[in-house]
């Protein structure tokens, strides 16, 4: 759909580096960078990138790719979208490239962008009609005492107890219904489309960029389920987005507050705490925990005391800590949430509160101890237990040691009984680690199980020849043409993978109309599909790859494929032998 000479130009003005570290702190490690990967949770750097041929590889979790890849995972966006967005960095204008074929695909990113925001201004005219609006003006101005300025910032607004409304406005504005439906803005039944959002008061959801990319409704009746949020849409993904955010990256403030709703947040917002953030109708999840990492070292969480919000809190805290934020959790008391605790005593008084939150380990072991009755030999031991396995989670020597005192005068034993039982905990998470790895690698090595290659275990032999012969060919694209003694160039026959035959016809087409890039991958392959392509490459890169190797690679998967055919024909006589007898 884009003149491929462009999207050329788009990477060349975007150099991997520059783009890379705006999103994760990198360091050099030889020719190449490295860091912390965005995309899974580590504390050891194993994200590289490689200015040479401008893309990066993840050895953790296999993620890799090219800029546009690369920004596709970051932003969620598809493929036009991320170069688009490529785009705008370098300040390149590009034409709307949106044709027949992308909308057989279904709406685009820009598409629903676009009827969001439009939706957003029929909220926001509703709320402030005079007799549509008057219950969403009465719950944000009277029951919330929200100014008109916040009511303005946040973009509030209303969705009338109407069957159509919305679907008839965005109607008259071209949008189908079928846009609206992928966009959650309509849902459809037996009587035809209708509006999701009705008698709620709204809460539209901005991205980093200022786009409106999904919305919260809240009901004003005791009807359930009291709130409905925007399911993922081809602009939208719950867990790579939090309410707020677009404000709370501004604060200056190295601190960031999670709380459970989108009035919580508000309220602090409204109160000057302007670092404060909501997940979105969902529990804190890892890639919201590396997106907040960007901004900020710390965090406060404040969640309800019940048993959901102490579940929340657990999940939360280990999320951000695998980060390498400092968590620490925020308990009220004569409140329910921030807004009424402001209220009831302050602006100063919630400062303090923050101020005074507890840390992880301080919070655990008053969980604990309630938890258990440590007079008791038994539930003593199983208290000690589950203190030992979370000391022995934590990354820093320091801090286990501190721990380690601190659990030992709780549970009133001998120091050195819990750093034995530390250490020992350890050893057996480290176990369990290096024989995960070792199931994986063997996993991996032949091919069971292989989601993105599933043909690799009918012949895992000839699967890594191709491995490795694709892997030369994404280095070297001009051995295509080169031919073996005796012998045409590789073909597409030469291949017996679905993806090994893919990859090479791409490579090959690439080569033909001009030169082969691995970024023209993300265009054509999936995620994973791009990832395993890196990685083919990646593991050729410190090999010997002259023409003298590849035609022995491609000798090699030759004879294979001339013993599996045999194999196959001798089979097909026997069978056919059998019948006849």
């Amino acid at each position: 759909m884009i003149p491929s000479s462009v999207i050329e130009d788009i990477r060349y003005r975007n150099d991997i580096e520059d783009v890379v570290s705006s999103y994760v702190p990198l360091k050099r490690a030889g020719s190449n960078l490295k860091g912390l990967c965005p995309f899974h949770s580590e504390r050891t750097p194993s994200f590289v990138v490689y200015r040479d041929t401008q893309s990066y590889y993840c050895f953790g979790c296999g993620a890799g790719g090219d800029v546009v890849n690369f920004i596709m995972r970051q932003e969620n966006l598809d493929y036009v979208s991320a170069v688009e967005f490529l785009a705008r960095r370098a300040g390149i204008d590009l034409p709307d490239f949106s044709d027949e074929n992308r909308e057989r695909e279904g709406p685009s990113r820009t598409r629903i962008l676009q009827m969001n925001r439009e939706a957003a201004k029929y909220f926001r005219k509703m709320l402030f009609d005079d007799n549509a609006g008057a219950a969403g003006r009465d719950y944000f101005v009277n029951k919330r005492g929200l100014s008109s300025l916040v009511i303005k910032r946040f973009g509030l607004g209303y969705s009338p107890m109407s069957w159509n409304g919305l679907r008839n406005y965005l109607s008259s504005l071209g949008f189908t219904y079928e846009e609206m439906k992928t966009g959650f803005l309509c849902g459809q039944n037996e009587r035809g489309y209708f509006d999701y959002f009705r008698g709620r008061v709204m809460f539209p959801i901005i991205d980093l960029s200022g786009n409106i990319i999904a919305f919260g409704g809240r009901v004003l009746d005791n009807s359930k389920p009291k709130y409905i949020n925007t399911s993922d849409t081809p602009a939208f993904k719950k867990s790579k987005n939090l309410f707020a955010l677009n404000y709370a990256k501004d604060s200056g403030e190295d601190t960031i507050i999670i709380c459970e709703g989108y009035m919580d947040v508000i309220a602090l917002h409204s109160a000057g705490f302007t670092n404060s953030v909501a997940t979105l109708g969902t529990a804190i999840t890892a890639e919201h925990a590396r997106i907040l990492k960007r901004y900020a070292s710390k965090a406060v969480l404040s969640y309800d005391s019940d048993a959901a919000g102490s579940k929340a809190t657990e999940r939360a805290i280990g999320f951000l800590s695998d980060v390498g934020i400092d968590a620490k959790i925020l308990v009220m008391d004569g409140a329910k949430d921030p807004d009424e605790y402001i209220k009831k005593f302050g602006r100063e008084a919630f400062g303090r509160l923050i101020d005074g939150s507890r840390s992880r380990f301080d919070y655990l072991i008053e969980k604990t101890l309630k938890k258990y009755d440590v007079g008791n030999a038994d539930d003593k031991i199983k208290a000690a237990g589950e203190i030992c396995r979370e000391i022995a989670s934590v990354y820093s020597k320091v801090e286990r040691e501190i721990y380690v005192k601190k659990a030992a005068s709780a549970l009133e034993v001998d120091p050195k009984s819990i750093f034995l039982d530390v250490e020992a905990a350890i050893r057996k998470a480290e176990r369990a680690k290096k024989k995960e790895r070792s199931g994986e690698l063997i996993r991996i090595t032949s091919g069971i199980s292989d989601r993105v290659n599933p043909d690799f275990v009918k012949r895992p032999k000839t699967a890594r020849l191709e491995e490795d012969l694709l892997g030369m060919l994404m280095i070297h694209p001009e051995y295509i043409s080169v031919k073996l003694d005796g012998g045409p160039a590789v073909s597409e026959s030469d291949f017996f993978t679905d993806l090994g035959k893919r990859l090479f016809s791409h490579i090959k087409a690439q080569t033909e109309s001009g030169t082969f890039s691995t970024g023209s991958l993300s265009e054509k392959f999936t995620f994973d599909e791009v990832s395993r392509a890196m990685r083919m490459q990646n593991n050729r890169r410190e090999l010997t790859n002259d023409e003298t190797a590849y035609l022995t690679y491609l000798e090699e998967i030759r004879k294979e494929n001339a013993k599996h055919d045999a194999k196959a024909t001798l089979e097909d006589i026997i069978s056919h032998k059998r019948a006849g007898n």
